[in-house]
């Protein structure tokens, strides 16, 4: 089995580094395999092609989708092995994107009517190059303003980390609620563009065992082809629960490190998931190609 990481971001998402040194930066800790996951987009996967090309790395066109499932509406759907290029998908994620930007910048203007200032020219930049626009950029909007320093120190607020629960979570004051896409639409999308599809760390969004069963097998007996089992937070019973599940439902049985920068609080690096004991899962015909 290679050695196989099932996530990261690059700028063209909420990554911290352009999509060829994504490629690099994955080579060099010893990624085998890798899937190119940005959000709403696949914008960054040729020139991650490219880079592989260059590395010996082998890539995987992939991207994640955050999806509504009732209650929840900040649940993650990957698309792997699809058809990056094709118009149909493209369309579609443009469309996805649009309504991404239009939540953001009315969470922005929520942010001002709380009283933050936001240093917006990122904001602005991202939408006038046509890239997704997510919550860690505008909270690096709000952080990056001096005027309001004093006041998230009154608050006991220090960096993203602490910003997205006071504000920037379901519920929180400064949260606007996403529509689209429904679990069975970012599962229809992918197949339709030849991909395969897999529920993404369960666990960092449900926190109850019994409901991520229960949803899992709701998503599978609506088309779902994998869960990602092994995750940086998913401790040996959350991973084996959803391994063991993968077993008895057929899926695939994924691991990701979910890279976005060097610096970035949570995932600042590759292979640091663990399988507890457990092995992978890939053997789907979208990724025959790469994945031995």
């Amino acid at each position: 089995m290679p050695v196989f990481d099932g996530q990261a971001h690059s700028t063209c998402s909420d990554g911290m580094l352009a999509p060829a040194e994504v490629v690099a930066r994955a080579a060099g800790t010893g990624v085998e395999v890798l899937a190119l996951t940005d959000h709403d987009t696949v914008d960054g996967v040729d020139d991650a092609l490219a880079a592989a090309g260059r590395t010996g790395i082998a890539l995987v066109p992939a991207v994640e989708l955050t999806v509504v499932d009732g209650e929840h509406d900040e649940l993650h759907v990957l698309g792997y092995g699809l058809d990056h290029r094709a118009r149909g998908l493209r369309d579609a994620l443009a469309g996805l994107r649009e309504d991404r930007e239009h939540r953001i910048l009315a969470m922005a203007d929520r942010l001002e009517e709380l009283g933050w200032r936001l240093v917006r020219d990122e904001l602005a930049q991202r939408r006038a190059a046509g890239r997704p626009l997510g919550r860690p950029h505008l909270a690096r909007a709000l952080l990056g303003h001096p005027a309001n320093w004093e006041r998230l120190r009154d608050e006991g607020i220090a960096g993203a980390g602490g910003l997205f629960p006071a504000y920037l979570v379901p519920g929180a004051p400064g949260y606007v609620a996403r529509t689209r896409p429904t679990v069975a639409e970012a599962i229809e999308l992918v197949h339709a563009h030849g991909g395969v599809t897999v529920w993404a760390h369960p666990f960092w969004d449900l926190a109850d065992p019994a409901e991520v069963e229960a949803t899992l097998r709701r998503f599978t007996a609506g088309g779902l082809d994998g869960v990602e089992a092994f995750y940086p937070t998913h401790d040996a019973p959350r991973a084996r629960l959803l391994d063991d599940l993968a077993g008895e439902l057929g899926l695939l049985a994924t691991g990701a490190s979910d890279f976005h920068g060097p610096q970035h609080e949570h995932f600042s690096a590759f292979l640091t998931y663990e399988l507890h004991g457990r092995a992978l899962r890939l053997d789907a015909p979208q990724l025959a190609g790469v994945v031995p």
